[in-house]
């Protein structure tokens, strides 16, 4: 009996021990969880090295430095480093134009036509951007780097120095942070690539999405608080943005602003779309976002229809080398088809995809090694859906299959549009007589381009990319009837035919 005492004795000590080790644990792990921020540097708007930041949020920027993971998908991937041409230790895959001349043909006359790779990282953005033979070997200008560098800063000095008031010292987001922002933006992006390039140092990085005071997800790019002011005051239903809707409800007194009216789950989206969307960007005209009617292609397509460059020209990206068509050269439109698909009116934001959280000890952060889906084993689609990874990969190929089997038939109509317009001329067809012809080809490319230059192969919007390539062979068939009608000579057709 007083054996079993002691060893209920002794359990029950043991147990009370465990009990005060678990709680002292716990205890442990809420202070941990506690602890999102170590201050140990003083952050501020000239902030643009991510390793500062990372002083103070060095689990962020642990997965920040992995963007320079080079690892591919089916129909995306990263390229090896374009300045590194015949380095016998980098691997360098083929380019896009070279895999797909055809790309090179619907081009012809634009600088993709002369270099078009696989995207990469963000940790890479710039450095590719400087090193592609599009800006090499034709010249560009600051614009471009609206998108591809930590560029805040470069507008808030040149707004300054033009006469903005305050000191780049205040808040981005407050009057005179602002008026610096836009100020300064015209005049970057009117610079001679090389030079506006000089004054950025970094790829796109924290500053950019975050307020160093607050670490608050905010808008710093000009083009898209324009792109968005003129989103909402146009007529197109946005049930994603609910923000929009409460805006429009209201007296509009104020252009829409997300800095102050977006919720947090919007931004997560938005801040992706400061980049990841179609704009203009070339030297006639500041770079500017066509949202005036809407984010579907078509409403896209109507205000560059309207729209006249600052000297009263028609607005086009260029005219095509063989057909003399004016041309529409998409972007990146991935905000735009986003918009369009299941995901986006279900609530689910870019960064629930591309940076989902992960744990890490005590603490959730959101992983900023921003990628695809399918390259983290689909571990943030199953947060939603319930299937294994191997499964919910197979309906992503899926999808993407079918949508580069549709691009493909529609690049075929187009690449023979542009043939058959060709031969036309030569067989000494007028301007007047190939107008409808080259109109068509302007609608049927700028679809194609619109869907093959989105970097989801389909996926953010399925329908809607079966839509739109549906529409590019329609309009490239429509132009190639039109050229029938014109009765060419047997020649021509025979050099049609050869193309």
């Amino acid at each position: 009996m007083k054996m079993r005492y002691i060893l209920v004795a002794t359990g029950t000590a043991l147990a009370m021990v465990g009990l005060f080790a678990l709680r002292d644990n716990m205890s442990a792990r809420k202070t941990e969880a506690k602890t999102t921020v170590f201050k140990l540097v003083d952050l501020t708007e000239r902030t643009t090295d991510p390793a500062e930041w990372g002083k103070n949020f060095p689990r962020q920027y642990d997965s920040y430095k992995r963007t320079v993971d080079m690892e591919r998908t089916r129909y995306g991937g990263s390229e090896a480093d374009p300045s590194a041409v015949g380095a016998e230790d980098v691997h360098k895959t083929t380019s896009n134009i070279e895999r797909d001349p055809r790309l090179k043909t619907m081009w012809n006359g634009y600088a993709f036509a002369i270099d078009f790779r696989e995207d990469r990282g963000h940790a890479y953005m710039l450095h590719d951007q400087r090193e592609t033979d599009r800006v090499l070997k034709k010249p560009q200008v600051g614009a471009c780097l609206h998108c591809h560098a930590s560029i805040t800063v470069a507008y808030r000095e040149a707004g300054i120095a033009a006469g903005a008031p305050g000191t780049i010292d205040e808040p981005l987001l407050g009057a005179n942070g602002q008026a610096q922002l836009m100020k300064g933006f015209p005049i970057i992006s009117a610079l001679p690539y090389e030079e506006a390039s000089k004054k950025v140092e970094h790829p796109v990085t924290c500053l950019d999405c975050h307020d160093p005071a607050s670490n608050q997800l905010r808008i710093t790019r000009p083009g898209l608080l324009n792109g968005l002011a003129v989103l909402a005051a146009s007529e197109d239903p946005v049930p994603h943005l609910e923000s929009v809707g409460k805006w429009r409800a209201g007296d509009r007194a104020k252009p829409y602003d997300p800095n102050t009216l977006a919720s947090r789950q919007e931004l997560r989206s938005l801040v992706c779309a400061q980049c990841h969307v179609e704009y203009y960007c070339a030297s006639k005209e500041t770079l500017f976002f066509p949202w005036n009617k809407g984010l579907k292609v078509e409403q896209i397509e109507a205000v560059y229809d309207e729209h006249k460059f600052p000297d009263g020209a028609p607005f086009f990206d260029f005219k095509h080398k063989q057909s003399g068509a004016a041309a529409y050269k998409a972007q990146h439109p991935e905000f735009e088809m986003w918009s369009q698909g299941v995901h986006a009116r279900a609530g689910v934001a870019c960064a629930d995809c591309h940076m989902p959280y992960i744990r890490e000890g005590a603490m959730k952060v959101s992983d900023h090694h921003v990628r695809s889906p399918l390259l983290n084993d689909a571990k943030a689609c199953q947060v939603c859906h319930r299937q294994s990874a191997a499964e919910l990969t197979a309906r992503v190929h899926i999808i993407q299959d079918r949508t580069a089997a549709l691009m493909g038939r529609a690049l075929d109509a187009v690449v023979a549009l542009i043939g058959e317009t060709e031969a036309a001329m030569a067989a000494g067809a007028t301007d007047e007589q190939l107008a409808e012809a080259r109109g068509l080809q302007k609608k049927a490319q700028f679809r194609v381009d619109f869907v093959n230059a989105e970097n989801s192969m389909g996926f953010h919007a399925p329908q809607e990319a079966a839509r739109i390539l549906g529409e590019a062979i329609d309009y490239a068939q429509q132009g190639r009837l039109s050229l029938a009608r014109l009765g060419l000579p047997a020649a021509a057709k025979q050099v049609a035919a050869a193309k």
